[in-house]
């Protein structure tokens, strides 16, 4: 007999009481020094993808890294859930760095790239469908095994181009604010984060990083 997935909940309650337990246990008062300060350095626009653990990752701990997450790493003008949390982010919290973060494999970046029908992610996969359209000469050069992660990769650097003509990311580089946006991809297979050297840390650095981080992924996936 299967067990209903409720039944599983007391477990998680009692993994989260030990793991509470033994970081106060290791670091007397970090639960109390949490409450006291939020200063994260750091915005992390990433997959919601169950694998791609954003503060694990990068080993930080709780307060270093400031996260939003969903299908597909997409930044797009519209969603005023992800421009909210970068506002927060750069406004209030003063990041130094917004991170858009894509995955190797990604399930949303597979459904945009073969046109898979999987309910009502499909009309948010459109964004990743739009990034496939703009390259589509250039993935159908590609051998078949390659196209996915590719396709990735790009959908990092449009996603990243998008969070640099936010107008929250250009209102803070109008006033003269520390911003830089950044492109990375994760490695599923090895663990691993890959800078796609997608950097811009004002309106001018855009258009030629953007360039420049494209030549390096064609570079990197050849026809």
């Amino acid at each position: 007999m299967t067990t209903p997935p409720h039944d599983t909940l007391p477990d998680l309650l009692a993994n989260n009481k030990r793991w509470a337990a033994d970081t106060e246990a290791r670091e007397p008062g970090f639960f109390s020094r949490l409450l006291k300060q939020q200063t994260p350095q750091y915005l992390w626009i990433g997959c919601a993808d169950s694998r791609v653990p954003a503060n694990e990752l990068v080993d930080l701990l709780p307060g270093e890294l400031f996260v939003h997450r969903n299908v597909a790493n997409v930044v797009v003008h519209s969603d005023l859930n992800c421009l909210s949390v970068m506002q927060f982010a750069v406004d209030q919290l003063k990041v130094r760095h917004v991170i858009v973060v894509g995955h190797s494999n990604c399930g949303g970046v597979i459904a945009a790239l073969k046109d898979l029908r999987v309910g009502l992610v499909d009309n948010w996969l459109r964004h990743v469908q739009d990034v496939r359209h703009m390259h589509q000469a250039w993935l159908d050069s590609l051998p078949e095994p390659h196209r996915v992660n590719a396709l990735c990769e790009l959908n990092v650097l449009e996603q990243a181009r998008n969070a640099c003509h936010t107008t929250v990311v250009q209102d803070a580089w109008a006033r003269g604010q520390d911003v830089v946006v950044h492109g990375w991809v994760y490695g599923l297979h090895n663990g691993l984060l890959e800078d796609l050297a997608l950097t811009a840390a004002c309106a001018a650095d855009v258009d030629p990083a953007y360039r420049r981080a494209l030549a390096l992924v064609k570079a990197r996936h050849p026809a």
